[in-house]
């Protein structure tokens, strides 16, 4: 699928303010391309808000240094919700005194579709980029949505499909990780990078990348790299960790195993890792999406506290949780969760991944026709959305 031609200048009245809020550095990657595509179309525009390195370096006047928004986890939020509370009142006066033309959110939800709200009911545009799950779980915040954007712009198409069923104006602009990786990947060069045997079989295991997941999963994945070791005493284990305390705790699973297994360390270079790999074993979440753009078969692995998952069981309204397998309405991928995931049918599942041939070819023409459905130039596409809508408003 080509990319959309070029834009044109828009000729404005006056030059215009956008403004941008992200909150962290998935969000200022897809600012910064966002910001880069408006930039063509409005050379003299003005671009305001919160943002990191990658949007100041487009042009971005940043209000507030990018990683003060950057937590994760109900603890950490609890812990700095009153500076949290300060940035927005800081953030909103500053948007209720001098009004850009619109404000973006980029995912962050829980702060920016707050902020986008108090900005439309002021007049001010609003634009959320990136849906929140709100199509797998508390489905009913589908009505704080409406009253709080003037446009949803989606990565997926399914998501698309739930907001136009509630009425909420959406544009799926496709995903900037399927723009950016090829269509084709080379195998061959990523195992030569990391020092990796081209002739014999390569597993990628991405326990996830926070200490959390690392630790209710990384002995679980180890354990099935071992019962795999068995079977295929030729098959080469590497784990990607993102970052030094995440390989220190690993280096500590891998030690305290009970018999020794032969895997490769790597800090971070993940996407190179799974590159090299046959087959992936990893965590739900990105990494699936990244896996199915590599065209890797792979096999997604997950565990709850016993608590959250009875909590989330019940809440999530979804038939699957692996994204290749919500993007193409079927399990293309096998999912073994909680008491299913087991060092055993986790082995099991994987060796079929990497046996069965005529199944591994199956998945990856299916994650291709996949890759090029959300290779659609969402830098661009963003732009043109974002355009259209303060075109529409100036008329």
């Amino acid at each position: 699928m080509e990319f959309p031609a070029p834009p044109t200048q828009v000729v404005s009245r006056r030059p215009l303010t956008i403004a941008l809020v992200a909150g962290e550095s998935s969000g200022d990657i897809l600012g910064a391309g966002l910001i880069r595509s408006l930039k063509i179309r409005y050379p003299t525009a003005r671009f305001v808000g919160i943002g990191g390195e990658e949007m100041i370096a487009e042009g971005l006047h940043s209000l507030v240094p990018m990683e003060r928004l950057a937590v994760m986890g109900l603890v950490e939020i609890l812990g700095r919700i009153r500076e949290l509370i300060a940035i927005r009142r800081r953030l909103m006066n500053y948007f209720l005194t001098t009004p850009p033309d619109v404000v973006i959110g980029i995912d962050s939800p829980e702060f920016n579709l707050s902020v986008e709200r108090r900005c439309r009911e002021a007049g001010i545009l609003a634009v959320h980029y990136v849906s929140p799950q709100v199509w797998a779980w508390r489905q009913k915040r589908i009505f704080k949505i409406a009253k709080s954007v003037d446009l949803m712009l989606t990565l997926f198409p399914f998501e698309a499909g739930f907001y136009e069923d509630h009425g909420v104006p959406v544009r799926f602009v496709g995903h900037p990780l399927a723009d950016r990786i090829p269509l084709i990947p080379d195998t061959r060069a990523a195992r030569a990078d990391l020092g990796l045997n081209q002739d014999a079989p390569v597993l990628a295991i991405l326990p996830g990348s926070r200490a959390g997941e690392v630790e209710r999963l990384g002995r679980l994945f180890l354990e099935s790299a071992r019962w795999l070791q068995g079977q295929r005493p030729d098959l080469q284990l590497v784990i990607p960790c993102a970052n030094s305390g995440r390989k220190k705790q690993i280096q500590i699973l891998v030690d305290a195993l009970d018999v020794a297994l032969p895997v490769t360390l790597v800090q971070g270079r993940s996407r190179d890792v799974m590159a090299a790999a046959d087959v992936v074993l990893l965590a739900s979440g990105t990494a699936t999406l990244e896996a199915m753009l590599l065209k890797k078969p792979m096999v997604v692995g997950y565990r709850l506290t016993a608590l959250s998952y009875r909590i989330m069981s019940r809440l999530i309204k979804i038939p699957h949780i692996a994204l290749p397998n919500l993007l193409a309405r079927e399990r293309l991928v096998p999912e073994l969760l909680q008491d299913a995931a087991t060092p055993e049918t986790l082995g099991a599942a994987v060796l079929d991944q990497l046996e069965n041939t005529t199944e591994r070819e199956h998945i990856k023409a299916a994650f291709m026709g996949l890759h090029e459905q959300l290779r659609q130039g969402a830098d661009e596409q963003a732009a043109e959305a974002v355009s259209e809508l303060l075109e529409t408003s100036r008329q």
